[in-house]
């Protein structure tokens, strides 16, 4: 059936399920200042006014610099497991090595584990940053600012920005 001829101008008022009539979200692809409706990763995470932009900034710096977390606790654990691999070698593995190769795989399983959760965060960084909103991204510098003057006890001197 052709509908093409039909008048539906009388529609227009009626709400479509799963089409409410709530905030919409903002989504730039230039840089912007501009907060009016921003969504933050989530269209449940919405800016409306000035409070919940500062409650977002704020998670986001805190966001960020446990992502600088998880990067120190991931190169302790290396640490770690090096020193227990290495000293278990030195000390009785020629009368158990089916525990150090057992010991090896748990360690490794841990790294793995580990670098998924900094990949995924900083994916998730990621998607922060690309809201384009300048408040947005100088939370996450703030963030990775505060982060690393808490939590690089153990960090090389020299640092690559990049996604993971």
């Amino acid at each position: 059936m052709d509908h093409g001829h039909m008048d539906h101008g009388g529609h227009g008022g009626h709400d479509m399920p799963g089409m409410g009539g709530g905030h919409k979200c903002n989504m730039n692809m230039l840089f912007t200042w501009d907060t009016t409706d921003l969504c933050i990763v989530f269209p449940s995470w919405h800016i409306n006014g000035t409070g919940t932009l500062i409650l977002s900034l704020l998670a986001i710096v805190l966001l960020t610099a446990g992502y600088e977390a998880v990067r120190e606790m991931s190169r302790r654990y290396d640490a770690y497991a090096k020193a227990a691999l290495e000293g278990r070698r030195g000390a009785d593995d020629m009368s158990r090595p089916t525990t150090a190769s057992a010991d090896a795989q748990r360690a490794k399983i841990v790294k793995a584990v580990l670098y998924a959760v900094q990949v995924f965060y900083s994916f998730f960084i990621m998607l922060l940053f690309m809201t384009y909103n300048g408040w947005v991204m100088l939370a996450v510098a703030v963030g990775a600012f505060v982060g690393y003057l808490v939590f690089s006890n153990s960090m090389p001197s020299s640092k690559t920005a990049a996604c993971h």
